[in-house]
């Protein structure tokens, strides 16, 4: 009677399943295998370590760890990271292509030309990440959050090139107060920023949720990943809000246009778009290579001085209180140049000139330690001419 009964419910499972397969939902069949995570336990020690310590790990460590990091990118590319030496479309989610059309259409021509101007910025940031084993791609954050700018601010109060609420920055160690304001700071707040990523990271496992949850805040994409029942971006997107869905979106786009816009690697099709988005490439303007468009006035009162050494211009900024773009008009393709010839004549307003000579051996050592990736980059004071001085001494 039991054999009767087990033939006869075996009979029925395999009339009843190939019949109605196709009625189980794709998402209950997605879950079981986009929400396994990979190495999460070792990933979530070091993260935990990273954040807590607020030190940089050991090089070795951070080796490891960044193999680890790289896996986050698995909705993106079939690689899990870049490879500019392969065809792009070869490695991209084919979901991608068509989702960020509409963003290279209107921004193609200013992103372009950033790949020049942002060359200081892109270079420092991939520095700092790289202490944390943090995948380069995500330096594009700070492309779409601020334009890679330190005084930008959103209407809700953000600010400095990663965007930082108040309450955020000070959380992740950013002075932010009513005479300070590090979130402005490119070396101090993109340390913030690397310990923001990871912890965000540490819940996600997967950098375009850290990226939607960058902007719109982790609860909204718990929440997606709980609605749709998938931790896959693809698949979980349209239950985000539209501005936090558009941001990975931005981001995605951002990255081709830096990494693979012109190579060989998209598709025909998507190429012919990008020509018809670019323009060729025509009047697209590269800022480094003009002379400085200073007015006689600005001329007359602006001071020069021959340097030589391995100074960085984001750094000269940054310890004269300068913003980078005044920087770059007033010495157009510094980076470049200076590496190129070994030295190169500076063209400083007096008063910044004034400041950069009584702190430029400070500046040097400031600029080497970058280049070499020291993990202690030295947290010096400007020292200030008397001059500027006058109202501390005042109050005090």
């Amino acid at each position: 009677m039991k054999l009767t009964v087990s033939i006869l419910t075996l009979l029925l499972l395999m009339f009843y399943f190939p019949v109605n397969a196709q009625q189980v939902p794709a998402s209950a069949i997605k879950i079981a295998a986009d929400s396994v995570i990979e190495d999460s336990v070792k990933e979530d020690e070091i993260i935990n370590e990273i954040v807590s310590t607020k030190k940089i790990l050991q090089k070795d460590k951070v080796e490891y760890f960044s193999q680890l990091t790289r896996y986050g990118f698995k909705n993106l590319f079939s690689k899990y990271s870049y490879n500019p030496t392969l065809p792009y479309s070869s490695q991209v989610n084919p979901y991608a292509e068509s989702y960020m059309q509409d963003y290279l259409r209107n921004h193609t021509k200013s992103l372009t030309g950033m790949k020049d101007w942002g060359i200081p910025y892109f270079n420092l940031i991939d520095n700092i990440f790289s202490q944390y084993g943090l995948p380069k791609e995500l330096k594009y954050l700070a492309v779409i959050e601020s334009n890679l700018s330190t005084s930008a601010t959103s209407w809700v109060g953000a600010g400095g090139p990663w965007q930082f609420m108040p309450y955020t920055a000070r959380e992740y160690g950013l002075v932010v107060n009513a005479n300070f304001d590090e979130r402005r700071d490119y070396y101090k707040s993109t340390h913030a920023a690397a310990r923001y990523l990871l912890t965000l990271y540490k819940d996600m496992h997967d950098w375009l949720l850290v990226i939607a949850a960058y902007n719109g805040g982790p609860g909204r994409v718990y929440s997606a990943i709980k609605k749709s029942g998938s931790r896959n971006f693809w698949n979980l997107q349209y239950y985000l809000p539209e501005e936090s869905r558009n941001h990975v979106k931005k981001f995605i786009a951002t990255h081709y246009i830096m990494e693979g816009a012109g190579s060989n690697g998209s598709s025909a099709a998507f190429n012919a778009g990008m020509t018809t988005y670019n323009g060729g490439n025509a009047g697209i303007s590269n800022p480094y290579n003009k002379k400085p468009t200073l007015s006689v006035e600005e001329m007359e009162q602006a001071a020069t001085q021959n340097i030589s050494g391995k100074y960085n211009s984001v750094v000269i900024a940054k310890n004269l209180a300068m913003d980078i773009a005044q920087f770059n008009r007033y010495n157009p393709q510094f980076d470049a140049l200076l590496n190129t010839n070994g030295q190169f004549e500076l063209i400083l307003p007096a008063d910044k000139m004034q400041l950069f000579m009584a702190n430029k051996y400070q500046i040097l050592n400031e600029c080497v330690q970058l280049l070499l990736g020291d993990n202690d980059i030295p947290n010096n004071k400007t020292v200030y001419p008397a001059k500027y001085n006058k109202r501390k001494k005042k109050n005090s």
